[in-house]
């Protein structure tokens, strides 16, 4: 069986991430800048044509960002939303909303979500979705499977920062102060809208794997993609 490509994305920027006590606020929107990252994204981003599937993290960020980086790709595949890749933090910022709240939100914007991972209490924090070792390794070892499994050629996993920080001891660095991709706007480690390609392998259950990393990109975005 051919195993997919799979580009993690960083989501742009949101409004929890201009101050902590934006922390607040429960499961923020984009900013304006958030959505220019969005479109700097869609603009170099050259695999967009091989892009087979969309998932994102059931957040609105997450889901914006796939929304607004991958605009025809959505509009053409839809977006499929992954309780296991939530932020895994329970901040007010990190926790999702309700299954109808999100309905009412992507209402007419031309992308159909696919919700039908998410139960009633997917952003509970609680048991399976709790901030906890154990359960975010449960959770992103799920994932995993679940992505190995896919019969799509080159998939596409928008995620939050915490979330991909636990992908780090599985993944392979998809997102860390260490990572050679350089970022949108922002040195830092909190930075938007990186990719990152990988392809799953058989070890370590399920882990995946960077197999190559192509520099293909002048400016300041570079994609790295198996």
């Amino acid at each position: 069986m051919t195993t997919p490509t799979i580009t993690f994305v960083r989501h742009a920027q949101g409004f929890h991430n201009l101050s902590t006590a934006n922390h607040s606020i429960r499961d923020p929107l984009l900013t304006d800048l958030g959505k220019t990252q969005c479109q700097t994204l869609h603009d170099k981003f050259p695999y967009s044509s091989e892009v087979d599937c969309i998932v994102a993290s059931p957040l609105k960020r997450t889901i914006y960002t796939a929304m607004y980086s991958f605009p025809a790709k959505t509009k053409e595949l839809g977006i499929i939303t992954l309780p296991d890749v939530q932020e895994t933090s329970d901040l007010p910022c990190d926790t999702g909303s309700d299954k109808e709240d999100i309905l009412t939100e992507f209402a007419n914007k031309g992308v159909q979500l696919d919700l039908h991972l998410l139960t009633d209490d997917w952003h509970s924090k609680k048991g399976r979705s709790a901030p906890e070792q154990d359960a975010i390794e449960a959770r992103t070892r799920d994932a995993r499977k679940w992505l190995k499994a896919r019969k799509e050629k080159h998939i596409v996993v928008v995620v939050c920062l915490g979330c991909s920080g636990w992908y780090r001891e599985s993944i392979a660095d998809i997102v860390t102060d260490t990572w050679r991709c350089s970022a949108l706007f922002d040195r830092r480690l909190d930075r938007p809208c990186q990719v990152r390609g990988m392809t799953p392998t058989d070890q370590y259950e399920v882990r995946l794997s960077l197999t190559s990393v192509k520099r293909e990109l002048a400016g300041p975005i570079q994609v790295c993609i198996s």
